[in-house]
Parts: structure tokens; C-alpha cells; sequence
């Protein structure tokens, strides 16, 4: 089953990492691929954690695939856990993390595992799938120094 997964440290808080990542509604506007994002519930659990059940519309040239997923928002421990309900992946699994290193620094863990119910569909998107993914966390850094300021630019003499 192909799999990525990958640890960046950026320059923004853990607790604003995972807001940004959080904001699923907003995916459409910057994270590869992603074409169209809808909520379908949000429940606060009695854990204190947050499920939503979400569609998600990928898209690449002539090939659109919407998928459901529950995804579940841990603030207190700075997790997002992400599991596949139905669409045409025959398993998907997706992990973020985020880890304080300073007040203002954090490093940010994405992993994700997934296999296509079809060959066909695994043979036109899968090449494209591993290119975006190694593009979502240099989005999702992006991202964030649009949301909450840029990293300040080291001067060169």
C-alpha cells in the first residue's frame, strides 16, 4: 500500500498548525488536488475531541473522485486523525501531529497510507497522488504564513 509521510518544522505555533489544519472547509483554496470540501456533520464528543464526516472532491485533468471521511480534531492532544468511510479508496489512513519546539516553532508530522479499489484509478492517480503529497506540507506552510504572518527572512550580508 503506497505511503508518505513526513516532519516539518515550521515557524508557527502547534496550537495555529492545528487550526489551520483544522479548517477543513478552507482545503479547497490551497491543498493540492482538493477541488471542492463539504461538511456533512460536526459533533463535539463527550472526550472533549470534535468528529466531523466530510465529502471530499478530488480532482486531476479529466479524473474526479469524491471520497467520505470521519475526521477527528484532538486539541488537547494536538492530534488529527483522519479514516475513510466510502468513496473509491479500498483503505485510507491519515495522521497529523503537532509538537511544541518553542513559543513560536512547531513541527508538524503528516503521514498517509492508501490504496485505490481499482487498478485503473490506482494507475491514473497514484503517480500524481505521491507528487501532491509530497507538495500538502509545503502548502499547508504556505498557508500558514498567509493565515498568521510570514517567517521572518534571514538577512544575508
Amino acid at each position: 500500500m503506497p505511503q508518505f509521510s513526513s516532519k516539518r518544522r515550521v515557524p508557527h505555533s502547534a496550537e495555529q498548525m492545528f487550526d489551520l489544519v483544522a479548517d477543513v472547509e478552507r482545503y479547497p483554496q490551497f491543498v493540492p488536488l482538493c477541488k471542492a470540501l463539504k461538511i456533512r456533520q460536526r459533533t463535539p464528543q463527550d472526550d472533549g475531541t470534535e468528529v466531523i464526516i466530510a465529502d471530499m472532491t478530488v480532482s486531476f485533468k479529466l479524473v474526479q473522485e469524491t471520497f467520505t471521511s470521519r475526521v477527528t480534531l484532538d486539541r488537547a492532544n494536538l492530534k488529527i486523525l483522519v479514516e475513510y468511510l466510502q468513496g473509491p479508496f479500498s483503505n485510507l489512513e491519515n495522521r497529523w501531529t503537532f509538537v511544541a519546539k518553542t513559543e513560536r516553532a512547531s513541527e508538524v508530522g503528516f503521514f498517509i497510507a492508501y490504496e485505490f479499489k481499482s487498478r485503473i484509478l490506482a494507475t491514473l492517480m497514484g503517480a500524481m497522488f505521491d507528487t501532491a503529497f509530497h507538495r500538502f506540507a509545503a502548502a499547508f506552510e504556505s498557508r500558514a504564513d498567509q493565515v498568521y504572518g510570514g517567517a521572518p527572512k534571514l538577512s544575508r550580508a
